[in-house]
């Protein structure tokens, strides 16, 4: 029987991301619903093992070759290379059910596991464009009532036309386009870029 991989911190997590270089693959991230309130009710030592048995879940649960890292807290993250989007969200959508059907009974109820999913190439392809993505994902699937998994979804930015001239739109398609990246990526990219030069101000 193969060794279950193991679960990798945060910079071991995003050496192994950028080893893979420009290959396809989905990002998952993951984390726990109302973990404090376990924490809270039940003390550190229970919540370290809910957190040991996410972490077997995840390495036994998917494809071989993914890779699971704890982000950080309750927080983790799965590469699943050569893996499109709506696969993952089957395999996420299964590791999910599993935990909620073989969980704990002394756990509060409200205990769940949400995750948003991003891939590359399709939704970003740097680490960071790929990550907030799958954040972005995350956070959908909590707002649509936890214990689920999400694709990230390209916002339509329907407004803007009234901030952009057509001739800057124009060029962001181009640009969009020539780079393989999103419209959305590349003014965040600007947004973070402008942000940080005036720092001083803020």
């Amino acid at each position: 029987m193969a060794a279950r991989p193991a679960v990798l911190n945060r910079t071991d997590f995003e050496d192994a991301f950028n080893d893979l270089r420009g290959a396809p693959l989905t990002l998952a991230v993951l984390d726990l619903d109302h973990f404090k309130t376990l924490n809270d009710t039940l003390g550190h030592g229970e919540g370290d093992r809910v957190l040991r048995v996410i972490e077997r879940l995840l390495s036994s649960s998917l494809p071989s070759g993914s890779v699971v890292g704890r982000i950080g807290g309750d927080e983790y993250a799965a590469i699943l290379p050569e893996t499109a989007a709506e696969t993952a969200l089957i395999l996420l959508d299964e590791v999910i059910k599993h935990f909620h059907i073989h969980r704990d009974p002394q756990w509060p109820k409200s205990l769940g596991l949400s995750a948003g999913l991003a891939a590359r190439p399709a939704h970003a392809t740097t680490y960071a464009d790929l990550y907030r993505a799958a954040e972005e994902a995350l956070l959908r699937a909590k707002r649509e009532g936890r214990a689920r998994a999400c694709i990230y979804v390209e916002s339509k930015m329907v407004l803007k036309s009234n901030y952009y001239a057509k001739s800057q739109l124009d060029r962001l398609s181009k640009l969009s386009g020539a780079l393989g990246r999103t419209e959305a990526s590349l003014l965040r990219e600007a947004l973070d870029e402008l942000i940080e030069k005036h720092r001083g101000a803020l």
